[in-house]
Protein backbone atom coordinates (compact mmCIF):
# COMPACT_ATOMS: atom_id res chain seq x y z
CA UNK A 1 0.00 0.00 0.00
CA UNK A 2 1.39 3.38 -1.00
CA UNK A 3 1.40 5.88 1.84
CA UNK A 4 1.12 9.62 1.39
CA UNK A 5 3.96 11.65 2.81
CA UNK A 6 3.09 14.87 4.60
CA UNK A 7 4.33 18.23 3.40
CA UNK A 8 6.14 20.34 5.99
CA UNK A 9 6.76 24.08 5.84
CA UNK A 10 10.13 25.56 6.80
CA UNK A 11 11.53 29.07 7.09
CA UNK A 12 14.93 30.59 7.87
CA UNK A 13 15.64 31.12 11.56
CA UNK A 14 15.65 34.15 11.80
CA UNK A 15 13.85 34.96 8.50
CA UNK A 16 15.88 38.12 7.76
CA UNK A 17 19.13 36.11 7.61
CA UNK A 18 18.08 33.50 5.06
CA UNK A 19 18.65 33.26 1.33
CA UNK A 20 15.90 34.06 -1.19
CA UNK A 21 14.69 30.43 -0.91
CA UNK A 22 14.40 30.10 2.87
CA UNK A 23 13.60 33.73 3.73
CA UNK A 24 10.12 32.94 2.43
CA UNK A 25 8.37 29.75 3.50
CA UNK A 26 9.21 26.63 1.50
CA UNK A 27 7.72 23.14 1.53
CA UNK A 28 9.39 19.75 1.78
CA UNK A 29 7.72 16.32 1.56
CA UNK A 30 9.11 14.10 4.28
CA UNK A 31 8.20 10.93 6.07
CA UNK A 32 6.87 11.43 9.58
CA UNK A 33 9.83 9.38 10.85
CA UNK A 34 12.39 11.73 9.25
CA UNK A 35 13.96 14.29 11.58
CA UNK A 36 13.10 17.93 10.86
CA UNK A 37 15.47 19.80 8.54
CA UNK A 38 18.10 21.80 10.40
CA UNK A 39 19.53 23.61 7.38
CA UNK A 40 18.25 25.17 4.16
CA UNK A 41 18.85 22.82 1.19
CA UNK A 42 20.15 25.77 -0.89
CA UNK A 43 22.25 27.98 1.42
CA UNK A 44 22.85 25.72 4.44
CA UNK A 45 21.54 28.36 6.86
CA UNK A 46 19.49 27.35 9.90
CA UNK A 47 15.76 26.73 9.36
CA UNK A 48 12.82 25.92 11.61
CA UNK A 49 9.76 23.82 10.86
CA UNK A 50 6.53 25.79 11.03
CA UNK A 51 3.15 24.69 12.31
CA UNK A 52 0.61 24.97 9.54
CA UNK A 53 -2.91 23.83 8.71
CA UNK A 54 -3.27 20.41 7.14
CA UNK A 55 -5.82 19.25 4.60
CA UNK A 56 -7.99 16.42 5.83
CA UNK A 57 -11.12 15.20 4.11
CA UNK A 58 -13.64 13.67 6.49
CA UNK A 59 -16.46 13.14 4.01
CA UNK A 60 -16.77 9.89 2.09
CA UNK A 61 -16.05 9.81 -1.62
CA UNK A 62 -18.85 10.23 -4.16
CA UNK A 63 -18.82 6.51 -4.87
CA UNK A 64 -19.34 5.69 -1.18
CA UNK A 65 -22.19 8.19 -0.93
CA UNK A 66 -24.06 6.43 -3.74
CA UNK A 67 -23.42 2.87 -2.57
CA UNK A 68 -26.49 0.67 -2.10
CA UNK A 69 -25.66 0.25 1.58
CA UNK A 70 -25.44 4.00 2.25
CA UNK A 71 -28.60 4.79 0.24
CA UNK A 72 -30.53 2.11 2.14
CA UNK A 73 -29.31 3.48 5.48
CA UNK A 74 -30.45 6.98 4.52
CA UNK A 75 -33.90 5.79 3.36
CA UNK A 76 -33.47 6.42 -0.37
CA UNK A 77 -34.78 4.32 -3.25
CA UNK A 78 -32.43 3.51 -6.13
CA UNK A 79 -33.85 2.66 -9.54
CA UNK A 80 -31.91 1.00 -12.35
CA UNK A 81 -32.95 1.65 -15.96
CA UNK A 82 -33.59 -1.68 -17.69
CA UNK A 83 -34.46 -0.07 -21.02
CA UNK A 84 -37.76 0.37 -22.83
CA UNK A 85 -39.02 2.75 -20.15
CA UNK A 86 -38.77 0.10 -17.41
CA UNK A 87 -36.98 0.65 -14.13
CA UNK A 88 -36.09 -1.87 -11.45
CA UNK A 89 -35.91 -0.96 -7.76
CA UNK A 90 -32.61 -2.09 -6.18
CA UNK A 91 -32.69 -0.41 -2.76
Amino acid sequence: MKRAMPTYEYQADPPERGCAHCRQRFEIRQSMQDPPLAACPQCGGPVQRLISACGICTQPSGRALLSDRNLRAKGFTKLVNEGGGKFRRTV
